[in-house]
């Protein structure tokens, strides 16, 4: 090379934005489909969001929280589709909005307090295997519309609340004695928001043996009228986790519906506590 040639200048590298998206038109719609468990008699309804690429694509399952749907929040779906995910949202029978849906205002809140019982958890942890099972027929089946679409090496799993107790329990929460009987293999990481510590288990037995990465949001009036978990209370399930890939984002001022795309009655100005807007973030990284 002559070094008195003139040498251009590689073009400046964009820097990343977590939080850009790929335009809307791209993407194919979401397509709401039912998962059949035989042996449990059970219906599963799922909404899947795919990528515009039809190449095989890494998949995150989303479990609602307590009272929602399949339907919400679809602010997540869109966003991790845009950047590559298949996103599969998972509606629970039993402990979803046909709990209140047709009820008085009045009513709701003790039928939802009544559906988050052991009955309806263990429900959930088995409709995640349900699907990821479902998920890897239709990966297989020439004719269907999702054959091909999912990478099922990588996985991951996600919830809000009772969404966020189902991610727990499908990805390496244990119970006395240690074990983790509801733990599925397929799932490599998951994100919880707002989880919640264990009631039969200390928190360091419960947490103490994740093995793949974590990462834990909640804020910091992140309590709940049911099963009166306190923000602080939240906090526990970071501390009890071993080194390695852990992670905690702390909202300052966020409250329970920070992670939702709507407040639910009493909550305050949601520009002060949604994700996406607040700068004001307390980050623990792991040791």
């Amino acid at each position: 090379d002559d070094p008195a040639a003139p040498r251009s200048e590689a073009a400046p590298v964009a820097p990343y934005d977590p939080l850009a998206m790929s335009p809307e038109p791209a993407a194919e719609a979401p397509l709401d489909l039912d998962v059949v468990d035989a042996v449990r008699e059970r219906t599963i309804p799922v909404r899947v969001w795919l990528p515009a690429r039809a190449a095989a694509a890494p998949v995150i399952l989303v479990s609602h929280g307590l009272g929602g749907s399949r339907e919400g929040p679809a602010y997540l779906p869109r966003h991790w589709r845009s950047r590559g995910y298949a996103v599969v949202a998972i509606q629970h029978p039993g402990s979803d909005e046909a709990v209140w849906r047709d009820l008085p205002f009045a009513e709701r809140l003790p039928a939802l307090t009544a559906a988050a019982n052991l009955a309806n958890t263990l429900a959930r942890y088995a409709d995640v295997r349900s699907v990821l099972e479902q998920l890897e027929a239709w990966n297989f089946e020439a004719a269907h519309p999702l054959a091909g679409r999912f990478d099922l090496a990588r996985v991951g799993m996600t919830g809000h609340s009772f969404g966020a107790v189902t991610s727990q329990g499908v990805s390496g929460q244990a119970i006395r004695g240690g074990s983790t009987p509801f733990t599925l293999a397929g799932i490599r990481a998951a994100l919880l928001m707002s989880p919640s510590p264990p009631q039969s288990v200390d928190a360091a037995t419960a947490f103490g043996s994740i093995t793949i990465p974590w990462m834990i949001m909640t804020g910091t009036e992140d309590g709940s009228p049911i099963g009166r978990t306190t923000a602080e209370a939240r906090r526990e399930v970071f501390r009890a986790l071993p080194p390695g890939s852990k992670y905690e984002l702390v909202l300052d001022g966020g409250e329970h519906q920070a992670f939702g795309d709507r407040p639910l009655p009493g909550s305050k100005d949601r520009k002060s506590t949604r994700l996406n807007s607040s700068h004001e973030w307390i980050s623990r990284m792991p040791s």
